[in-house]
């Protein structure tokens, strides 16, 4: 089978310093997504489905919670060689350093990878949103005799110049690559990508930051310690002397870079015919499995809302939210546009009254919440109002941080009653 024959590498990503402040302490592949999954969850996902189930996720940021999710999530038989390992950062007698880049990371943990027998590498992001059957791309690379293999998506002019963008001959061999162009240089790097993709204006290829490297030529690239990243270096490097090739992909992907994307990916799970379908047997996303009570409504409207295990909801209106797992929000409240990640444990009513707690956890009663994104563990008092948007000026305090108009309440943060946002 070609699937015991991949080994697949994800990649933890740098400090996350985009997605700040819900990387402040914990990695970007374990930021809460959906509801109930981690970012990291669908990586895995991915590759469980395609049947590949040897992975290292490499991370090197606050990486306590990422362990803590995969150990108690991923669990195999015995009698299976599947497994999910998180490699952290170390130093060794050879190298002193931090991970300076992708390849740098690879290049670390490389011992862990050779202690394997697989043929071809499979390279994949923490922090993308996409439901893919990496064996057609495994099959593709093969039939092509292919020393490295590029996943690419079409994209409009106005995304292009955010992607490395390459091109390809007519068996799809990548014959140049440039990394984030200029708009003025578009015109030269069009390709044809199909009927269906051009009718959209998706003119360019852009890589997805998803590789397939034979194992021989991987352990050959790691031998150079100047290349430190796949995207601005090692590609770039390898197209005139190695056979490259890219596998398009038209499904549904993004890239979760900033705050913005985050939140417009996680919105998007409320819309009729969500773009990434949670609801597909065949591409499923497993996540840790929780033994939570169903979750209760009482007086509400909700209308294009995705509601989580466990919650208590008393709100008057819910309208294109995501409701994370055991979240709270009391009555008249109204809730629009606005991910709320839930809470990891429960309050008992012997601890709200031991401990002389004023505000909840989650949201209290009559508040106003709009464009934001309330972080795991919050208390919002009652009558808060929070209404983000373009008004906003970008700002950042103690308890909350507000970019582009999204107002991102802080992990933990207390608003206290009455507060105005």
């Amino acid at each position: 089978m070609i699937n015991n024959k991949v080994l697949s590498i994800i990649l933890g990503g740098g400090q996350g310093s985009r997605l700040y402040p819900l990387t402040h302490d914990r990695s970007k592949p374990a930021v809460p997504i959906a509801g109930k999954y981690r970012l990291v969850d669908i990586p895995i996902s991915n590759c469980i489905n395609s049947d590949i189930k040897r992975m290292f996720v490499l991370t090197q940021f606050n990486s306590a919670s990422l362990n803590r999710h995969i150990k108690n999530t991923y669990h195999f038989s015995f009698f299976s060689s599947a497994f999910v390992d998180v490699l952290a950062a170390e130093q060794t007698p050879d190298n002193k350093g931090w991970f300076q880049g992708t390849a740098d990371a690879v290049r670390q943990s490389m011992h862990h990878f050779l202690s394997h027998d697989f043929e071809y590498a499979l390279i994949l992001s923490g922090d993308q949103l996409y439901q893919m059957d990496f064996n057609h791309m495994v099959k593709e690379h093969i039939k092509n005799n292919a020393e490295i293999s590029i996943a690419t998506i079409p994209v409009n002019a106005k995304d292009a110049t955010s992607f490395g963008i390459l091109k390809t001959n007519e068996n799809d061999q990548i014959t140049s690559f440039i990394e984030k162009p200029a708009a003025d240089l578009l015109p030269e790097w069009t390709s044809d990508t199909g009927e269906q993709m051009k009718s959209e204006g998706r003119d360019y290829l852009a890589s997805m930051g998803i590789y397939i490297f034979n194992r021989k030529l991987l352990v050959e690239l790691m031998n150079n310690p100047d290349t430190i990243d796949f995207g601005k270096e090692i590609i770039p490097q390898s197209i005139d002397t190695n056979r490259v090739f890219s596998y398009q992909y038209e499904g549904y992907w993004t890239d979760i870079g900033n705050i913005d994307s985050f939140f417009e990916a996680n919105l998007g799970l409320t819309d009729d015919i969500p773009k990434f379908d949670l609801y597909d047997k065949s591409k499923r996303i497993y996540t840790r499995a929780r033994m939570l009570p169903t979750t209760k409504v009482a007086g509400s409207v909700l209308n294009k809302t995705v509601v989580a295990e466990g919650c208590l909801i008393g709100a008057a209106t819910i309208e294109r939210s995501v409701i994370g797992i055991r979240s709270r929000i009391g009555k008249e409240s109204t809730v629009i546009n606005t991910y709320m990640m839930g809470c990891d444990y429960y309050e008992t009513l012997e601890e709200i009254e031991n401990y002389k707690i004023k505000i909840l956890m989650g949201i209290g009663e009559r508040c106003f919440i709009k464009n934001t994104i309330i972080d795991k563990n919050c208390r919002i008092g009652d009558d808060v109002r929070i209404n983000g948007g373009e008004h906003l000026e970008d700002t950042e305090t103690d308890t909350y941080v507000i970019k582009d108009g999204i107002v991102v309440i802080k992990k933990d943060a207390i608003i206290p009653n009455g507060f105005v946002i």
